[in-house]
């Protein structure tokens, strides 16, 4: 098929790649992990940030707790 104007074989050749390319889904499930493990990721970050400073006061306690307890060394 030829054209009158300079560069329209050029410009129907990258339309046709570029239907291929939108048509193609052999990056689908990448990118379908990609956003499932940044959102777990993000989930976990705001669990941790806002269980954050009571995990520290809890461990603290039970640090203390442990702290105070004997250790028998016999029966």
């Amino acid at each position: 098929m030829k054209f009158n104007k300079p560069g329209m074989e050029h410009l129907l050749r990258n339309k046709s790649r570029l239907v291929r390319f939108a048509a193609d889904e052999a990056g689908a499930v990448t990118v379908d992990w990609v956003v499932l493990t940044a959102a777990v990721v993000g989930l976990v970050t705001a669990l941790f940030l806002s269980l954050g400073n009571d995990t520290s006061d809890y461990s603290k306690s039970i640090g203390t707790f442990m702290s105070s307890q004997g250790v028998k060394t016999g029966y």
